[in-house]
């Protein structure tokens, strides 16, 4: 599908305690009436150091939710349940004192979609930059903080002939590479990149992963949670990959697994993959169920062609598959091709 990146460091073969390690994470919305939106549920993951990881599933899947779960800044009618651990901090009972002053731009650094919407547009990008250097690392001085602001520029790459552009003079790439350059100030051991090739072209959605890949690469002790719906973006730079859908993780898989061979377990994640214009060409049939009205059993079970009555009575435990029939790991045949004979009880 896409040109694999090069790189040295794999997911999960360091042996250190991971940057982030999620378990049971789950977010409901109430709603007036008592009515209650399961956005994300039990949702399990680890980000080791020097590993992507990318988080995809289409639009509405609570991507985004479990992004501002995770950062605390998630609406007052939200509530979470399980935990998120930042080394020793979980992020989901930390107080809003502590995200704010110790994690936000210090621990994470944020990578927004849409990052022109998040700049400020009446100020240069090098004030921008200034300011949040002198905020997350305490330089001092006018020259002090101009040297710290174009350093920044570099490692993101961009061009210290541009800091003095307000945000409304930059091309979509060059937007995005500021907002980088913001999230790496602080010199945070998590990058948490939201949507970060939304509006790009193809090159530069290949060039802006590539870069956020670099600074994992360059920094051993730094690890990369991207959320996306591009899967060739996640092909391109992913360790591992997890594949989101109606709130729930129902795939964790090694990248070079996932996208070659034996490809996914999962039948959303391989109907993701055959819906692609480079490979079947072939649509998901049905639309994901409302979060506010979830199945009992499985959410996919509607659009699924391995499904059973246990799949539509049976919600499938969280794990690397979340799926009570789970294409085996030498089938290369698509869900919509399963005859009924293949599937496993």
């Amino acid at each position: 599908m896409t040109q694999r990146t090069e790189r040295t460091t794999r997911s999960g073969r360091t042996g250190r305690p991971p940057v982030l390690s999620v378990r049971g994470l789950s977010v409901r919305f109430l709603l007036p009436g008592g009515r209650r939106i399961a956005a994300v549920t039990d949702a399990h993951f680890d980000v080791a150091p020097g590993e992507c990881l990318a988080l995809i599933g289409e639009s509405g899947c609570g991507k985004s939710v479990l992004v501002s779960a995770l950062l605390g800044l998630l609406p007052a009618n939200a509530q979470t349940a399980g935990s998120a651990f930042l080394g020793d901090l979980d992020l989901l009972t930390a107080d809003e004192r502590t995200l704010a002053r110790t994690v936000r731009g210090r621990r994470i650094g944020l990578v927004p979609q849409s990052p022109a919407a998040h700049l400020t547009p009446v100020r240069t990008i090098r004030s921008q930059l200034e300011e949040t250097v002198a905020q997350l690392t305490g330089v001092r001085g006018r020259a002090a903080l101009r040297t710290a602001a174009e350093r920044a520029a570099e490692r993101a790459a961009f061009p210290v002939d541009h800091l003095d552009r307000h945000p409304h003079e930059l091309s979509g790439g060059l937007a995005q590479r500021a907002a980088t350059a913001l999230a790496l100030v602080g010199g945070a051991p998590l990058l948490l990149a939201d949507e970060p090739t939304t509006g790009l072209d193809r090159d530069l959605v290949d060039r802006t992963v590539d870069e956020l890949r670099r600074h994992v690469d360059a920094d051993g002790d730094r690890a990369l949670l991207m959320i996306t719906h591009d899967l060739a973006a996640a092909e391109r730079v992913a360790d591992r990959v997890a594949v989101m859908y109606a709130g729930r993780i129902v795939e964790l898989a090694d990248a070079e697994a996932f996208f070659g061979a034996p490809g996914p377990r999962h039948p959303y994640s391989r109907g993701l993959l055959d819906a692609l214009p480079d490979r079947a060409f072939t649509p998901i049939p049905g639309m994901p169920p409302e979060l506010g009205a979830l199945p009992d059993g499985c959410a996919f079970a509607a659009r699924c062609g391995r499904a059973t009555d246990l799949c539509a009575t049976l919600a499938p435990l969280t794990g690397p598959v979340a799926c009570h029939h789970p294409i085996p790991a030498h089938d290369g045949k698509s869900p919509s091709t399963a005859a009924p004979e293949d599937i496993r009880a």
